[in-house]
């Protein structure tokens, strides 16, 4: 029962109607306050709902609303979730012509649930191709391999893995950088079996997946983030890639309250931030570990070619966060391509334009031929 001390009016409506939608979808296609509903929620007013912003009794179906798993619900994803009808009507996810899937492959022989991850195969053909490797986001403890942006260039030339990794509630970082790492290591040792080119490995993210793929670019020879040595899946292969792609991902911990300033709505430094959950303390009371869970940390000349990309209207991640990894790059002679995106927030671009240019970037770093 709604405890009137706890929800208020509106609040105590909303959720009941959340309630019944769930027991009968098309009883919410009837409602009159689908924006209001969204915006009364949306306490910060940045267009989209964190896990926080819904009281409690709602959180409960937030992953199954969050279809792009990247931590954030969107008008839009509120919007279908609330106007879903009969089963026939409901988004589904079908693969492209030509594209197949092999689902729950674990990277890690008897290792955790999350140690999992989805390869995109194309029906016709043997010959050895590029992967990409999508890391999905989620501030390192929401999120999923499910719905994979990289799909579509598996019709232009690549397979793409989507991996799971370690949650903060699983365990705490460097374990989430380590699955990342193993999960690579796994598409080396299987490169013959599934049509690989093992030499050319990009990795793409966005937000907290960001983050991991810039590490993954900056520190392909860090002993120190493979896992425990006496207990390294593969550890006859290397963790090395060849492309990043970083969509909005945090690559200096210590300084993200500090450049988001008026425009950040979280406090990064506070004992439940999603960086302090990730490192396993405060994060201003864990300044190594910070440094250590930093992309920017190991940037070096022989690093790959980055695109990173970026709103400046981000609440949540400032844009400078990209800005000083593309600096750092350039000082280190890197080849790096940064985007500011303007009036683009924390979440995934309105523009197919940039989901286009991230396509041709790992084409243009990853295939030998060009199409």
């Amino acid at each position: 029962m709604l405890r009137p001390d706890v929800f208020s009016k509106s609040q105590a409506a909303i959720v009941v109607a959340l309630l019944l939608s769930v027991a009968a979808p098309g009883f919410a296609q009837t409602t009159t306050k689908k924006s209001s509903i969204f915006d009364s929620w949306d306490k910060n007013e940045d267009g989209q709902l964190s896990r926080d912003e819904l009281p409690g009794n709602a959180r409960r179906n937030f992953d199954r609303v969050d279809r792009d798993n990247n931590g954030f619900i969107s008008r839009e994803e509120d919007r279908t979730f609330r106007n879903r009808g009969s089963r026939q009507q409901q988004p589904t996810s079908k693969l492209p012509p030509g594209v197949r899937v092999e689902r729950d492959i674990a990277y890690v022989k008897n290792g955790h649930e999350r140690h999992q991850l989805d390869l995109y195969l194309p029906r016709k053909g043997n010959d050895a191709r590029p992967v990409v490797v999508w890391i999905h986001g989620g501030g390192w403890r929401n999120g999923s391999k499910n719905n994979c942006p990289a799909v579509p260039l598996v019709n232009r030339g690549f397979v793409v893995a989507s991996i799971n990794y370690r949650l903060s509630s699983h365990a705490v970082f460097p374990a989430q950088i380590s699955d990342c790492k193993a999960a690579i290591r796994w598409l080396r040792a299987n490169a013959r079996k599934y049509g690989i080119d093992a030499d050319h490995i990009g990795v793409w993210g966005s937000s907290a997946g960001g983050h991991l793929v810039a590490l993954l670019g900056t520190s392909g020879d860090v002993e120190d983030l493979e896992g425990d040595p006496g207990d390294r899946p593969n550890a006859d292969r290397f963790s090395r890639v060849q492309a990043v792609c970083d969509w909005f991902g945090p690559t200096d911990l210590l300084l993200m309250n500090k450049q988001a300033g008026k425009l950040g709505t979280i406090d990064h430094d506070a004992a439940d931030s999603p960086e302090s959950l990730l490192l396993g303390g405060p994060l201003q009371h864990s300044k190594d570990k910070a440094k250590r869970a930093g992309p920017i940390t190991y940037v070096t000349s022989d690093d790959p070619p980055f695109l990173i990309v970026h709103g400046d209207q981000d609440t949540l991640v400032h844009w400078r966060q990209s800005q000083i990894l593309a600096d750092a790059l350039r000082q280190s002679k890197c080849n790096v391509t940064l985007r500011i995106i303007p009036g683009a927030g924390h979440g995934r671009f309105r523009d197919p334009k940039i989901t286009e240019d991230s396509f041709r970037f790992f084409e243009k770093t990853l295939l030998t031929e060009v199409p």
